[in-house]
């Protein structure tokens, strides 16, 4: 039975159902790539698919249009995946379980896929109409946005004829986003060796957090768990006999990380010391993060056996949280010319320890390429002196400010004819694909907006119904005026 039945625009929920039933992690999107291919096959639509399951789909302009400017509309086919303890959803092969209530979408137990699941939704409801006046239209559907934009980077755009995009990956009613900051991927190894050891194996896990977008919440002080992690196995090497197995934590490089784990052996009869020291530790942290994420939590679950297990060497064990502690963290720089904006910043996303080394996954965004460069060689320097090796990749380039914009124009106006005010005209600190597109097409006119969709890129995210049906009729306007 249909979740969002009877909701509008029916249409757009249908479609929406559809892929939300579709595995479509990053990484993953083999299959919800060829159900747009079979989508444009069994309407006649003008299509291609490449290797990285990018697909574009071209539909000719509607009556009285056939020799309007084509336009390009854009999203990504890629959703994060993110889940709550205990749900038993396989990202890899299940779709995700819709609910509805009190105006907004979610999903059971794991993120919803809103970013950018209704773009590729809103898509689709206009190709399959005959009824929606539009211009030539270029229906570009990239994959693996959230893990570096992959897929943009990888697209051949020789034969997008369009200067002008409308990209529906903004998560903000009211707002259109004309420049966006470039980023980059960069992955630190640091190498580590084992030996035996005896103690208590106890598991210390960091929770409670909010998480989050490392782009859009970057700046609303939330705790990184990781980070977290490595004060309180800090804090416990130095007052306690307590000896590192393994550190883990985070799932995306561009999530900020809600849960981190490690297991350690504690020695002698510490027990109730580590115990104390946590809490003490706890308690300021929670002071710290009280007006921004006071439920975070620290506990500790200590076997009662005394065993003999494999731990990593001091040397490497103190390599490791000289890494956790000391890798740059969070904002970098604000921006001064355009106030409230981040300018420069990175998040650990992923902590994993793995057989012979422990990997730090950063994304690393700034509006100033010179600065996102200096945090990458500041990351790079830190795991060589520790003898480890950082390398980068999906680097994609900042979206500059277009100053004449008739896109933007024609936008800010149907805005205030609907809304009887002026939308807010934003820079972004996160990544937008808008910047590869505006690389390779000369003079491309481009603007960002969308639906309200809460808390993306957590199993809280959650999108606004009524905003939907606003942002749809807001684009019908849109697309019936670029004649």
């Amino acid at each position: 039975m249909s979740v969002l039945q009877g909701l509008e625009p029916e249409t757009v929920f249908s479609y929406f159902e559809k892929i939300c039933a579709i595995p479509h992690g990053s990484g993953n999107t083999k299959a919800i790539s060829d159900f747009c291919v079979a989508f444009a096959k069994e309407r006649g639509l003008r299509h291609r698919q490449d290797e990285s399951n990018n697909v574009i789909i071209w539909k000719e302009g509607t009556k009285g249009y056939e020799e309007s400017a084509p336009v390009i509309w854009q999203g990504h086919l890629d959703m994060v995946c993110e889940k709550e303890a205990g749900c038993t959803i396989d990202f890899a092969k299940d779709g995700v379980q819709l609910q509805y209530k009190d105006g907004f979408i979610s999903a059971k137990g794991t993120t919803l896929g809103g970013d950018d699941g209704i773009a590729v939704a809103f898509a689709l409801a206009i190709l399959d109409s005959d009824d929606i006046p539009h211009p030539p239209l270029e229906v570009v559907l990239t994959v693996d946005e959230e893990i570096g934009m992959l897929g943009a980077t990888a697209l051949d755009c020789s034969d997008l004829k369009a200067r002008t995009m409308l990209n529906l990956d903004s998560e903000e009613e009211g707002y259109l986003l004309v420049s966006c900051a470039g980023g980059v991927t960069t992955k630190a190894r640091i190498p580590i060796a084992y030996e035996e050891e005896a103690g208590y194996e106890t598991l210390i896990t960091v929770n409670g957090l909010r998480g989050g977008h490392s782009g859009v919440e970057i700046d609303k002080g939330r705790g990184n768990a990781c980070r977290i992690l490595g004060r309180v196995l800090y804090r416990l090497t130095q007052t306690c006999n307590v000896r590192i197995r393994t550190v883990a934590g985070g799932l995306k490089d561009n999530a900020i990380p809600r849960e981190a784990q490690a297991v350690v052996l504690i020695g002698g009869e510490q027990r109730e010391q580590c115990q104390k020291e946590a809490e003490a530790l706890l308690s300021d942290i929670k002071n710290e993060l009280a007006l921004t994420d006071a439920n975070v939590q620290i506990s500790l679950s200590m076997q009662a056996q005394e065993k003999r297990l494999p731990v990593l060497t001091e040397q490497t064990a103190n390599n490791v949280l000289v890494a956790l502690l000391n890798y740059p963290a969070g904002i970098q720089k604000m921006s001064f010319a355009i106030p409230g904006l981040v300018q420069t910043s990175l998040n650990l996303g992923i902590l994993e320890t793995r057989e012979n080394e422990v990997l730090f996954s950063f994304s690393v965004r700034s509006s100033i390429e010179s600065e996102k460069t200096a945090i990458v060689e500041r990351i790079e320097s830190l795991t060589k002196a520790l003898g480890g090796q950082a390398d980068s990749y999906g680097e994609y380039p900042a979206w500059e400010y277009r100053q004449d914009s008739p896109l933007r124009e024609t936008m800010i106006q149907i805005y205030q004819e609907k809304y009887g005010k002026e939308p807010v005209i934003q820079a972004l600190h996160a990544g937008l694909e808008c910047g590869i597109f505006a690389g390779c097409l000369p003079e491309l006119d481009c603007v960002s907006y969308g639906p309200d969709i809460f808390d993306i890129h957590t199993p809280k995210e959650r999108m606004d119904v009524e905003s939907v049906k606003r942002t749809w009729e807001y684009t019908l306007e849109i697309l019936k005026r670029l004649r």
